[in-house]
């Protein structure tokens, strides 16, 4: 049986994330705490027991979420009866972030950092209102997407697909009047709604390039390995990574670079995977996994009962 482990991207954050497993396993409080001493903040107590509001703000979510996969990556990795060398490794967005931290790409507390960096990058690329986002559903499928951003697109004024996450699900990103325009097309490209996302900023278009050139800084003087411990298929790419420097590049160009997270499931099918593992907090990528290979048996992992269960079932 083939693995891959995955790792939630911003989304699936919510108040109490990581607390029962933060209780129940040291492996996951050494995990929490270090990332708490690393951002130099109690990160924890706003994961645990703080307003959602806070933790919504990008600069929070993105090392909370990865300090909540690794806590429960560690208790599965310590506790595992069976080798996971060769497993498989993806992340959506930040996520690729919490799989590099998994096969050791960096350290726990440079993966916080970065990611703290990275949050507050992305928040400041854009002014307030300048940018938006919005979920296509239904079945317009990529190329309807694509046609779409497209025809509402102009020489100052673009968006762009940021998320192919399945054939129901494509997230588009960019300006706000290319986002109003795409929305109310819509249904003429095959989708059955188009939402606005309650999201801070335009991830994954263009307009994050000075985000991308923040990140490029913070990356460079990182310690990586020369060739990467582990088999990670990288959200550009949809493709193994090999070299750090690789990964480094690679985590640059997702910044403003689509997620092609339909592709990456499709390629570790390819790959012989058959058994996909949710890490963290929620169940968002697990139900994707199922829209895309509707027969794939597929896991979610986050509290001390999943942990368990997953343990006695497929380790």
């Amino acid at each position: 049986m083939m693995i891959a482990f995955l790792f939630p991207g911003q989304g699936s954050q919510t108040i109490g994330m990581g607390k029962a497993v933060y209780e129940a396993f040291s492996e996951s409080r050494e995990v929490i705490d270090a990332v708490d001493d690393a951002l130099n903040q109690k990160l924890s107590t706003l994961m645990f027991d703080g307003a959602v509001e806070e933790l919504s703000l990008t600069r929070n979510t993105q090392p909370a979420l990865m300090a909540v996969s690794m806590a429960v990556f560690s208790v599965i990795q310590k506790h595992a009866s069976k080798d996971i060398s060769d497993a498989y490794f993806a992340g959506h967005s930040l996520g690729e972030y919490s799989a590099h931290a998994a096969i050791e790409t960096f350290t726990l507390a440079d993966t916080a950092r970065l990611l703290r960096i990275r949050g507050d990058a992305m928040q400041q690329a854009v002014p307030v209102g300048i940018g938006a986002m919005a979920a296509l559903i239904g079945a317009g499928g990529i190329e309807q997407a694509e046609a779409l951003c497209e025809l509402v697109s102009s020489s100052d004024a673009k968006c762009s697909v940021a998320n192919d996450n399945s054939a129901e699900q494509i997230v588009i990103s960019g300006h706000k009047s290319t986002i109003d325009q795409a929305i109310a097309k819509a249904s003429e490209f095959g989708f059955r709604r188009a939402l606005p996302l309650p999201v801070s900023a335009p991830f994954h278009c263009g307009l994050m390039a000075p985000a991308a050139v923040v990140m490029e800084q913070a990356l460079e003087p990182i310690a990586t390995p020369a060739t990467l411990h582990g088999k990670l298929i990288a959200n550009v790419t949809c493709d193994l990574v090999s070299t750090g420097d690789e990964a480094k590049a690679l985590l640059v160009q997702q910044v403003v670079g689509r997620v092609r997270w339909r592709e990456t499931i499709q390629s570790l099918t390819a790959r012989g995977v058959t058994q996909f593992i949710e890490v963290g907090s929620g169940k968002v990528l697990a139900g994707l996994v199922k829209r895309i290979i509707p027969d794939a048996a597929v896991v979610s992992v986050e509290n001390p009962a999943d942990i368990e269960a997953m343990l006695k079932g497929i380790f």
